[in-house]
């Protein structure tokens, strides 16, 4: 099949898909709409940018427009799950696209944003729901919605869910959606963690594979340049200055690294914006709503919020921090050379990042072509840049910040707001570490038990070495604080 027209899909389809300027569908549509249309349950193997979302939005639409049914309070007829906000919010408005002429509703829910106004939209019921495991969680368990109606289930990205830590949340899901149903189930990779997820979701699936994770996007020009990490931030700005990079999509490690580069373009006269997980809702949807439209040139975002980030005319799409997880960088030059334009990908890479590079290439099986550092650019970063430039540096052996941790009430810590927020120094009264130790001697910290008055050494007899008036050193605690700290101290076991 190669056109549209060939799926049989309802007429009111036909004419939105028209409208948006869709003819012929990708691999992964065609190979998963006619399965859809059938009912069969569908396994799916496809990274982003490849067409998930209307691979399963049009055969939805087109079952749900040729069984109308009354809405039921607070219950979907169909459920897609989403790891991230802007992932939820971009399949809602390519549902409210493609079904423009149909009288149905789509809704979308996640954290962020205030719960009531979800559970008010939902009260009457809605044919569409797009959410995130967390929120959808919160919704059940304050009974304003029911997952007893659901007809199709989609897990979409199933492998960011996991990394998320939304194994737990998806577990409990799937326990309260009928048994007979309709599943859609896509994943850019597909390991065993993964195989047994879809084991639990599926029935009998047809099973579909397209664009494995390892083959990057065939009109994508890939580089990399060899950087000290101090020199990045100029190195970009340099970049920056070819008009050729019409619209750039910069990836950081680290949140605080995101706010940084931003902070950095700002001095040097370049518009910038960050989107990462501790941004407010309304602070992301600004950034990417000028992304968009073209007003704001570069947007600087880490691995988890650049899921949902699918923007057309991005040029580029520069690596200011390689990635410690391989296939990271697959989804990250994804951004650009879409709906078959081309695209560039530069990666700036220190020394530390150099086995990042070599298991990407081990992934892609291919050499990332090494570019020249441009001429003229400082041998040196400014003076105090160093020393900031030395807390973006990667640990070894750790774990891609959004693969950490959960959050209060058993639920995973996802991208509602925070899933890319790394673990926090547990820090004492008066904000140092292990501030609260006791000594053990039993004796307050810095305290320790005093001569009597009769015994202590005359004025003009105690020693002036260069102590405070309070009778310690300088910068120290006392001494038996000094070594309770150290003992009780987790840094120092």
């Amino acid at each position: 099949m190669t056109l549209f027209t060939d799926f049989g899909l309802a007429q009111p389809i036909l004419k939105a898909l028209t409208a948006e300027g869709y003819e012929k569908p990708t691999p992964i549509q065609a190979q998963t709409i006619p399965y859809a249309m059938e009912g069969r349950d569908v396994c799916g193997i496809a990274q982003t940018g490849t067409g998930k979302t209307a691979a399963f939005a049009l055969p939805i639409l087109h079952r749900l427009n040729a069984n109308p049914k009354p809405r039921r309070a607070k219950s979907p007829r169909v459920l897609v799950l989403s790891p991230t906000r802007e992932l939820a919010s971009q399949i809602a408005d390519s549902f409210r696209a493609y079904g423009r002429n149909l009288r149905l509703t789509t809704e979308v829910v996640f954290g962020g944003v205030t719960i009531s106004r979800q559970e008010k939209a939902l009260a009457n019921g809605v044919d569409v729901l797009v959410a995130t495991p967390g929120r959808l969680i919160d919704l059940i368990d304050r009974r304003a919605l029911s997952l007893r109606e659901i007809e199709i289930l989609v897990l979409d990205e199933a492998d960011q869910m996991l990394d998320l830590g939304f194994i737990h949340a998806l577990k409990r899901i799937v326990t309260l959606l009928p048994k007979d149903r309709q599943s859609l189930f896509f994943s850019a990779t597909m390991p065993k963690t993964i195989s047994t997820l879809a084991d639990s979701f599926l029935r009998n699936p047809a099973n579909v594979a397209v664009t494995p994770v390892a083959t990057t996007a065939e009109r994508v020009e890939q580089s990399v340049i060899f950087v000290q990490t101090g020199r990045k931030q100029v190195l970009l700005e340099t970049l920056l200055r070819d008009p050729s990079i019409e619209r750039v999509l910069v990836f950081t490690r680290t949140k605080h690294g995101a706010d940084k580069v931003v902070r950095g373009l700002d001095k040097a006269g370049t518009a910038g914006a960050a989107i990462h997980g501790n941004k407010s809702q309304p602070q992301r949807e600004r950034a990417l709503a000028g992304f968009r439209d073209g007003s704001c040139r570069v947007l600087v975002a880490t691995d988890i919020a650049a899921r949902g980030i699918d923007v057309e005319g991005v040029s580029h799409v520069i690596n200011y921090d390689l990635p410690n997880v391989p296939e990271s960088y697959v989804h990250r030059i994804g951004r650009t050379a879409r709906a078959g334009a081309t695209g560039h990908a530069i990666s700036f890479c220190n020394d530390e990042e150099k086995a990042y590079l070599k298991d990407i290439e081990k992934l892609t099986r291919l050499k990332v072509p090494v570019m020249p550092l441009p001429e003229g650019l400082p041998a040196a970063p400014a003076a105090g840049e160093a020393s900031d430039q030395r807390r973006e540096q990667p640990l070894r052996g750790r774990p891609a910040p959004h693969a950490r941790g959960h959050q209060g009430h058993g639920q995973p810590r996802s991208a509602d707001p925070n899933a890319d927020r790394g673990p926090k120094r547990r820090r004492g009264r008066g904000g140092k570490p292990g501030g609260n130790a006791q000594p053990q001697s039993g004796q307050p910290a810095g305290n320790q038990q005093r001569p009597a008055q009769g015994q202590r050494p005359a004025q003009g007899q105690r020693p002036a070495q260069g102590k405070p008036a309070s009778g310690r050193p300088e910068g120290r605690r006392g001494d038996g604080a000094q070594v309770a700290w150290l003992e009780k101290s987790p840094r120092r076991r």
